[in-house]
């Protein structure tokens, strides 16, 4: 690959299989709550901000600490395979992966979570009784003698 922007190419295909599972993901959630009967409220918008910042601070590392690398020249790029933008001295391709990471791994969360059920739990309805557990009578004992007490 010696074309211009080869690095970017070679992350087209992980941030494409990112966006594919996050968009499954997201069908599977909302399936998952129309048929438990949940509707989308505070719970999923935190769980959405949540992700974001996370995203945020993700992003805001990783474009610190790669210019910090690529400064001191532990990491370089070759400058006929970037787009040329950059961000520091790090070309905007290297946070492919990172875009990637943000998107996939809350992505999976989701798709591996076994915690909730898919079948529809069942709601004690109102006019039903109260089904507390009885008590039964507590058995006889023998007495000191080896005769039951009343």
């Amino acid at each position: 690959m010696t074309s211009h922007a080869a690095y970017a190419l070679l992350a087209v295909p992980f941030l494409a299989v990112a966006v594919v599972v996050a968009v499954l993901a997201g069908v599977v959630s909302a399936r998952r709550d129309r048929v438990a009967g949940r509707a989308s409220g505070p719970g999923r918008r935190a769980a959405v901000v949540s992700a974001v910042v996370a995203g945020v601070v993700l992003l805001v590392m990783t474009i610190v600490f790669d210019n910090v690398i690529v400064t001191l020249r532990v990491v370089a790029y070759d400058p006929s395979l970037i787009s040329g933008a950059k961000i520091g001295a790090i070309p905007v391709e290297d946070l492919a992966y990172s875009i990637g990471a943000v998107l996939l791994l809350p992505a999976l969360w989701v798709l591996l979570d076994r915690s909730t059920s898919s079948a529809p739990t069942a709601r004690p309805s109102r006019s039903a009784p109260d089904a507390r557990p009885t008590r039964s009578a507590p058995e006889a004992r023998p007495s000191a003698e080896g005769e039951p007490t009343p």
